[in-house]
Parts: structure tokens; sequence; C-alpha cells
């Protein structure tokens, strides 16, 4: 079995059992909980408006990108390349996290997780949005300098 995959199956064993097992959500006025609302609002900003540019700044290099329908993406010029050419098609995503869904853990010396549910909506060219789903996500990211990066994601559910 592709060691990738077998991270992401027990990455994600891992982070359903912590959500299932954690009492209380974390306290929403966290330094840390504050700081990762912010870095996901601006990258999904940067998402919904094709901002290419300011997207791209929050990604990593070396990010990964396991979905449960499309696979694994590997490097962030793959990720862009896919973001690009949704926008030069003329149709509209437009993500809207759920915010009573979201819990942000930290990693010790590397940055924190972030664990919740979105819903996406389309616009295909010439018709009103309508939603897409709502899926689940674990998104690790780093700080680093300063400056927080997505480093893995894993987006699922999306046969539910």
């Amino acid at each position: 079995m592709n060691y990738k995959v077998l991270f992401a199956i027990l990455f994600m064993a891992l982070i359903t059992n912590l959500s299932f097992a954690q009492k209380t959500p974390p306290p929403h006025t966290d330094s840390l909980y504050q700081a990762i609302v912010k870095a996901d609002s601006l990258l999904f900003n940067a998402f919904n408006n094709c901002d290419t540019a300011t997207y791209r700044k929050f990604l990593k290099d070396d990010l990964e990108f396991y979905h449960d329908l499309g696979g694994l993406t590997v490097g962030a010029d793959k990720e862009m390349l896919s973001i690009k050419e949704m926008c030069e098609r003329g149709n509209h995503i437009r993500r809207e996290l759920i915010k009573s869904s979201l819990e942000v853990h930290p990693l010790k010396g590397y940055g924190a997780v972030e664990i919740g549910i979105h819903c996406f909506y389309h616009t295909n060219k010439g018709q009103k949005e309508k939603i897409s789903g709502t899926y689940k996500f674990v998104q690790v990211w780093q700080l680093k300098d300063g400056n927080w990066k997505l480093a893995r994601v894993i987006s699922y559910g999306h046969n539910d």
C-alpha cells in the first residue's frame, strides 16, 4: 500500500477519534483558534474570488491534498493549475465554512490542525448559484516565520 495513502487513512482515523473523544469544544477566544480562522478566511476569500496570487501564498510548495474522490494531488503548483483552470472556464465555485463545526488543535512545534465542515456552491456560466454539497475536511497548517501555510488537506464525505 502506498505510504501516503496509509498516512491519510491513519491520520483521518486519529483525527476522528480525537473529535469524538473531546468533551468540550476548544475555546473560540484562543489565539491559535483565531489565527487559524483568519488564515482559513483569507485563503478561501482568495479561492472564492479567483485571486490566485493570494491563494498561492497560503500553500506550502510540498502541499499534499487528499480527496476521497479525486485521489492525491502533490505540490502547490498542481493545486494552482487546478484553480486557474476552474477560474478560466468561467465557472465560479464558492466555499463557505460552517463556523459551528470548526475545531482547531495545536501541533506542537509545527502549527495546527483544523477540522470542520464546509459547503461549496457552484455558479455555471449564465446560471444562478446552487449548492454543490456539504463536505468534511482536515487541514494541517504550518507556522513558519510568522506565516501560516497549508501543508496537508484531507477532503472527504463527497459520497454522503
